[in-house]
């Protein structure tokens, strides 16, 4: 069976998201749930469709970046529109400055795409949130910034140029546009929008979400649901009064992000979970984080996790062979690597961390420009990738280093917050036992071997 280089260089390509309504891209997709302590993306599904299908309901997602959150959100959004909800999926750094974010930019982001979404739906005038945005206007137009502002209609801030109909998206993508690359402008809309959070919130809601639902209702959907992406990437700088920026957003200002009558899935930074102040965020949310760990590649004991190992290896020949049935794809292995045992150390490797795996693999095919790919080749990689992880590594953080490897667990601490954060330490779990261990790609460092 050929296998066309470059094809497969691209179906390897770390940064591509897989949508599952695509019929190319549901073909490489691998349902890894049985080794992440179960189906997490069902669950939530059922928390929305069965068990609260008209109440509000908040969801944070966590998980290292790049372990396959994005895909799961739009699985979970496609089933939840084959069940009749209507789904608002973004991705918040399109919509958000991530190294300053505060509350009210969250609010109108979603605010603002969730106006976009309903482009079919009339909604009655938005006085009070046109009130507010008028006033945001009028304070980013002010001679204390040094700068006018031309904006069309500025009297009518929430009406399209045709004024046609009410459009909240274009007014709120207006200011957010002119502010989100100018930290002063950023700073005078937080300070005039801050105090009236509150007052923001109740306009969101009475303005634009309820109605929207009943009028959602009345076309026979069954309700609307916000997926809030890429939440998770915020920077962690600290705030001018000190606080990081994580803690404020997710903790101090909590109760706002839960408060948007509809459902609700944010994206939360995995590092939080080992934050002094995880705690308060437990008690700020209706429920606790859901994690998406790693795919196992061993047991806490050393021992090959067989069946973790089996799907990261469909995987990577889901990628070379997507109509061939999984069970022969294994017969064919030898076509793309120069042994069995090279894909078993590339798994093993990537530590079940599904992108580092196609960066590894990508990055290999572009070295070796052939195949079957040789170890050789992927033991340089694998070199080069350790090469760059090492450099950064304090003697402390080495230190933490041993101690995981040694315990298989970390504690609530700022150390073990970098490590994670910076991917040096992955968590798994599966049948309802959880563990850590460090980077495979570390693991073979000298500071740790001797």
């Amino acid at each position: 069976m050929a296998i066309d280089l470059l094809s497969f260089f691209q179906a390897t390509d770390p940064s591509r998201t897989l949508f599952i309504n695509n019929a190319v891209d549901a073909k490489y997709y691998i349902d890894f749930s049985e080794v992440r302590g179960g189906d997490i993306i069902n669950r939530l599904q059922q928390k929305i469709t069965f068990f609260k299908p008209n109440e509000p309901t908040c969801t944070l997602f966590t998980g290292h970046i790049g372990c396959g959150k994005s895909t799961e959100l739009l699985r979970l959004q496609a089933e939840l529109e084959k069940q009749g909800f209507h789904v608002v999926y973004f991705e918040s750094s399109e919509d958000l400055e991530m190294t300053d974010v505060d509350i009210a930019d969250v609010l109108l982001a979603i605010a603002r795409r969730v106006s976009q979404s309903l482009d079919k739906i009339t909604l009655a005038e938005t006085s009070k949130l046109n009130e507010l945005l008028q006033g945001a206007w009028k304070v980013l137009n002010s001679e204390v910034t040094g700068v006018k502002l031309k904006v069309p209609n500025l009297g009518d801030v929430g009406y399209s140029a045709e004024k046609e109909k009410v459009s909240l998206a274009f007014g709120i993508g207006e200011i957010t546009t002119k502010t989100r690359n100018d930290p002063n402008l950023r700073e005078k809309l937080n300070q005039y929008l801050g105090p009236q959070k509150t007052q923001l919130l109740e306009a969101i809601n009475r303005e634009l979400l309820e109605p929207a639902i009943a009028k959602l209702k009345q076309q026979g959907k069954k309700g609307l649901v916000v997926i809030v992406d890429n939440l998770d990437r915020i920077d962690n700088r600290v705030k001018s009064w000190g606080r990081p920026q994580q803690e404020y957003l997710f903790v101090d200002q909590g109760e706002f992000l839960t408060k948007l009558n509809c459902h609700l899935v944010y994206t939360m930074p995995l590092s939080l979970k080992f934050s002094n102040d995880y705690g308060t965020l437990t008690q700020r949310f209706p429920e606790d984080p859901k994690v998406l760990p790693m795919v196992p590649v061993q047991w806490p004991d050393g021992k090959v996790h067989e069946q973790g190992m089996t799907l990261l290896q469909q995987m990577v020949l889901a990628r070379a062979f997507p109509d061939v049935p999984a069970a022969e794809r294994l017969n064919h292995i030898t076509e793309i690597f120069d042994s069995a045992s090279t894909l078993d150390r590339l798994c093993y490797m990537s530590g079940g961390h599904v992108r580092d795996l196609l960066r590894l693999l990508n990055t290999w095919i572009m070295e070796e420009m052939t195949i079957p790919l040789s170890r050789d080749t992927l033991e340089q990689v694998i070199r080069s990738r350790r090469n760059e992880m090492t450099m950064p590594i304090s003697d402390e953080e080495w230190q933490l280093l041993r101690h995981v490897k040694q315990r298989k667990k970390v504690s609530d601490d700022q150390g073990y917050q970098k490590l994670i954060r910076s991917r040096f330490v992955f968590e798994y779990r599966d049948r309802g036992e959880s563990w850590f261990d460090v980077n495979p790609i570390l693991i073979e460092a000298r500071e740790l071997t001797s």
